[in-house]
């Protein structure tokens, strides 16, 4: 395998220059950007682990819906062998994309949907003493001289570009931003990028990988924490030919990767509320089955060298050294394959989520600062305080639950995290320095280099704890993020959303318990839509709550609704839709975060459109007043009944499809 070193990526940025070979490495920092090899060593490929497993349901009769295009199974569900490595090579065309979720040919016309009203001027920052800055405003104004309490919500976007060999299909985006008693609420090129032209449109990292030959875009899959904090800093992306490589944001420049073997070819990904590990689905086209890749991921400041801790400066508190598979921000600078967990009765998994129940708040001290920076693991001390009885021991995750799904095979699968955090957590906390030193020194991509792989040591590999069967395929899957009751959401083709339970397997800072009647469906809530592609945590209501409301997006019946859950979490019912005709082809939703001003707006990813669509449907409120003081004072401009209006669209070369999003400091 290619690996580039720090030092190495500038050139190759520059000159397509590649160095090297073999595993490691690392090489010398410098500059603001950091290694493209700090986690693209040869990855390993570890036995994989056989996980114990209880499977209920059988002989569920196949679904009666739409079929699916390139279906991988016959009548009776067994897989085709041909269908099904002829498909792992298209997912990330036009092909993967109609298998995964499904065509939007069946989708309903515009009868009956309105136009809602477009607010939408494109207004210039003319800054009082500053001149014209990047970048276009809507609600507000007009500028101030005092730029106030700034705070964006940015995005990570992916698309099947028109022309692979002139886009990679992966940005890097604002979603929305407050800044000089003003508030942007279309979607536009961060300003840190400074302009609007198309070459633009490729995340600096992912161009940065291109450039050096670690991939040549296609886009698969993405993944991102979940939370309203400021520690899900960027995206990871997961690309046809294995590649796994970080998407970068406005605080998050790190060009970082690793691979997977060749026959392993990756479906979706997702990543622990604090950005521990990715979970990756993968489709094994040499042995026919489905497996989850586990990998280790590391914080670090932007340009710092995780070989070399004497490099590292605070930034956003991150930790001053490389500590796979520990709480960090998601200035992600190292990754590591552990190793892969078997889905007994999965063959073709298609989505995954995944929660550890924790409070991403909890990593931050009553001044807002970071444990991390503030309590280096290099004193037995601070090791020592994160312990039982310890003054840091609530601030961590001890576990956590993966739901994985299977469209085809109409499966859910839920897997236990907690042998992974144990095991992993006592190697930072317990035991003497010395032999702390030691492994942290080890660093690397090695079995027996720190993390180890599962191969190195099984004790922390995680178990499938259970299969259930569906009567309907499963398009989409989302879990819950922290505080209330623990839940995951399995929509069907159908437009049912199933609601189960994961009670005492995401207990965030408790140690995982899980408790009786866990990992079944508890309820369920209908008419979401058929055929929906996607679920997302609701982060501006109810008071902020990502626990009791998210949004569904249906492709067919092209529309997003809002299911609010009772307080016990097991039924809800939809208190908000919208619908648009200028949304040709819904296929992702997402919520962008309401962190200090208050926007309500939510994006949604036009495949055929070629767009991603901004909508707000509350008031915009300023955290430090100004122009927007009150809920009254920038209110949504309805059309009729529906208080929801259009904020704007920003046209891409391709058709997106993911998207995540997160307030990024």
């Amino acid at each position: 395998m290619k690996v580039l070193h720090n030092s190495a990526i500038l050139l190759a940025v520059a000159a397509t220059a590649l160095v090297g070979c073999g595993g490691g490495g690392g090489g010398g920092g410098g500059g603001s950007i950091a290694a493209l090899g700090a986690g693209s060593a040869g990855a390993t490929t570890p036995a994989t682990a056989a996980a114990a497993t209880t499977t209920t349901g059988s002989g569920s009769p196949l679904a009666t819906g739409p079929a699916l295009t390139n279906d991988i199974v016959d009548n009776s569900q067994a897989i085709s062998a041909t269908a099904y490595r002829d498909l792992a090579a298209k997912l990330s065309k036009d092909a993967g994309i109609a298998y995964r979720y499904g065509s939007a040919d069946t989708a309903v016309d515009n009868t009956g949907i309105p136009t809602l009203y477009a607010h939408d001027p494109a207004n210039p920052l003319n800054i009082p003493g500053r001149g014209t800055l990047a970048g276009t405003w809507q609600i507000g104004g007009a500028p101030t001289a005092d730029a106030g309490l700034y705070s964006t919500s940015a995005a990570n976007l992916t698309y099947v570009a028109d022309d692979p060999s002139q886009r990679m299909g992966v940005t890097d985006l604002q979603i929305t931003g407050y800044q000089y008693n003003t508030f942007a609420q279309t979607p536009q090129l961060s300003w840190t990028v400074g302009g609007t032209a198309a070459g633009l449109m490729d995340s600096f990292t992912a161009a940065s990988y291109k450039k050096a030959g670690v991939v040549t875009g296609d886009p698969v899959a993405m993944g991102r924490c979940s939370g309203q904090t400021g520690f899900c800093n960027q995206s990871l992306v997961a690309y046809q030919n294995g590649v796994i490589g970080t998407a970068g944001s406005n605080t998050a420049s790190t060009p970082t990767t690793v691979k997977l073997p060749a026959n392993k070819v990756p479906t979706g990904i997702a990543m622990t509320n604090d950005s521990e590990f990715a979970l990756v689905t993968v489709w094994d086209t040499t042995a026919l089955k489905g497996q989850v890749a586990v990998v280790a991921l590391a914080g670090l400041c932007p340009g710092c060298d995780p070989y070399s801790p004497s490099t590292t400066v605070n930034y956003w508190y991150e930790w001053g050294a490389a500590y796979p598979g520990l709480f960090n921000v998601g200035n992600i600078a190292f990754m590591k394959i552990l190793g892969y967990v078997d889905l007994p009765g999965m063959t073709a998994p298609t989505e995954i989520a995944v929660t550890t129940g924790l409070n991403q708040w909890l990593t931050l001290d009553i001044n807002g600062r970071g444990i991390a920076w503030q309590t280096p693991l290099t004193s037995q001390t601070n090791r020592q305080s994160f312990l039982p009885g310890g003054a840091n021991y609530g601030r961590y995750a001890k576990g956590g639950v993966a739901v994985v799904i299977s469209k085809s095979e109409q499966k859910v699968a839920f897997i236990d995290l907690k042998p992974l955090f144990t095991y992993v957590n006592s190697v930072y906390f317990d035991g003497d320095q010395a032999t702390f030193n030691s492994r942290m020194a080890s660093l690397g991509q090695a079995d027996n280099q720190w993390p180890y792989t599962f191969t190195q040591q099984p004790s922390q590999v995680p178990t499938v704890v259970k299969t259930v069967s569906l009567a309907q395929r499963p398009t989409a899957v989302k879990t819950s993020v922290y505080d209330g009751a623990s839940r995951a959401w399995v929509a069907t083709q159908d437009g049912t959303l199933h609601i189960y339970s994961l009670d005492g397997y995401a207990n965030g800072a408790s140690p995982p318990a899980p408790a009786a009647g866990a990992l079944t469906e508890v309820g369920s809530v209908t008419g979401i839509g058929r055929n929906p592609t996607s679920i997302a945590s609701s982060k501006g209501e109810p008071s902020g709550n990502t626990q009791t409301q998210v949004l569904v997006n249906s492709r067919t019946d092209r529309k997003v609704s809002w299911v609010r859950f009772a307080s016990n979490g097991n039924s809800g019912s939809i208190v908000r839709t919208l619908q648009d005709s200028r949304l040709a082809d819904p296929i992702a939703v997402e919520d962008a975060d309401n962190f200090a001003t208050m926007g309500y707006v939510v994006s949604v990813a036009d495949y055929a459109g070629k767009a991603l669509r901004n909508y707000r449907y509350g008031p915009v409120v300023f955290a430090d007043g100004k122009a927007c003081a009150t809920t009254t004072s920038c209110p949504v401009t309805p059309t009729g009944n529906v208080a929801i209006e259009y904020a704007g669209a920003m046209a891409y070369p391709g058709k997106p499809f993911q998207l995540k999003t997160a307030n990024v400091p």
